[in-house]
């Protein structure tokens, strides 16, 4: 089931997954909840994936958050969350970005049908992010 997030479910997942935890992502969602769209990805009672989806990227949607807990990966979680996005998305046009170094959401990207769109450099030291692309309606 996928669903608004709460501040509650930020403390669930972020006690559960050490990797969510770590890098900064659970004061990126905290902040984002009051703000954004912040949605997870329920199995169970667990909580197994969040996103974030916002509308500052040029007006455009932009998914600046994917997570799926390391358990969940390759099994349909993330894609879950992306077509949930797609599915809501308030502008035509809806975005995300990895970073180079990030093979496996290249990947995905290219499974689920988000070609590359560009490169923005100077972010990551030596790491550029790369944007990728999907029509959320015509």
């Amino acid at each position: 089931m996928i669903r608004k997030a709460t501040l509650q479910d930020v403390s669930a997942i972020s006690v559960g997954d050490s990797e969510f935890a770590s890098g900064g992502r659970e004061e990126f969602v905290r902040r984002a909840i009051p703000r954004q769209g912040v949605y997870v990805l329920e199995q169970g009672r667990r909580i197994i994936g969040i996103g974030v989806l916002e509308y500052t990227f040029f007006e455009h949607g932009f998914i600046s958050l994917l997570y799926v807990s390391p358990s969940a990966r390759r099994a349909g979680a993330g894609e879950s969350l992306l077509q949930c996005f797609v599915s809501i998305s308030q502008t035509p046009k809806l975005f995300s970005s990895t970073n180079r170094s990030n093979k496996p959401m290249q990947a995905f990207f290219a499974k689920v049908g988000f070609p590359p769109s560009g490169i923005i450099h100077n972010l990551d030291p030596d790491d550029p992010e790369l944007v990728y692309y999907k029509r959320a309606r015509e």
